[in-house]
């Protein structure tokens, strides 16, 4: 035994509250509607966007995501999947959730490191219950490139 545990535990609802959230997150991202997109983040939430920014906060962050579906129009289009899925507690499950870009066949594109593309991204997400609602705590945001993680750049 190498006396390490096993942070995960048995949540029947845990699946369910990422797959709702994913939902939420394509909701808002189909209707270009930052209100959406955002709904189940917390006042105090903390991003880590896929260029290495930090940002703080519901009210700067919204602003960011308001700007950037109003200058989306029509693309690019993503599609949000459920990666993995672990309950740390009765009250905070951590979630991988892909955003991945599509093509004009709806599939996904593949890999690339061309930054001024849409691009394919996983996020970590820390999920959070309070008053029986689940809330985005804190979510990481890592670009999807071909062979894997990439040193970020300077």
């Amino acid at each position: 035994m190498s006396g390490r545990p096993s942070l995960g535990i048995d949540s029947p609802d845990a699946c369910a509250a990422v797959a709702d959230f994913a939902a939420g997150l394509q909701a808002g991202h189909d209707a270009r509607d930052a209100d959406v997109l955002n709904a189940q983040f917390a006042s105090d939430v903390a991003w880590g966007s896929p260029f290495g920014a930090l940002v703080l906060g519901y009210d700067d962050l919204h602003a960011i995501h308001t700007r950037f579906q109003a200058a989306a129009g029509d693309d690019p289009r993503f599609r949000y999947e459920v990666r993995n899925v672990r309950a740390v507690t009765d009250d905070v499950v951590v979630a991988h959730i892909a955003r991945l870009a599509l093509g004009d066949e709806g599939s996904p594109l593949p890999p690339h490191d061309d930054r001024d593309a849409p691009f394919s991204e996983l996020a970590m997400f820390v999920l959070v219950r309070r008053d029986g609602e689940r809330w985005l705590a804190a979510g990481q945001h890592t670009p999807m490139r071909p062979g894997g993680a990439v040193p970020a750049r300077t």
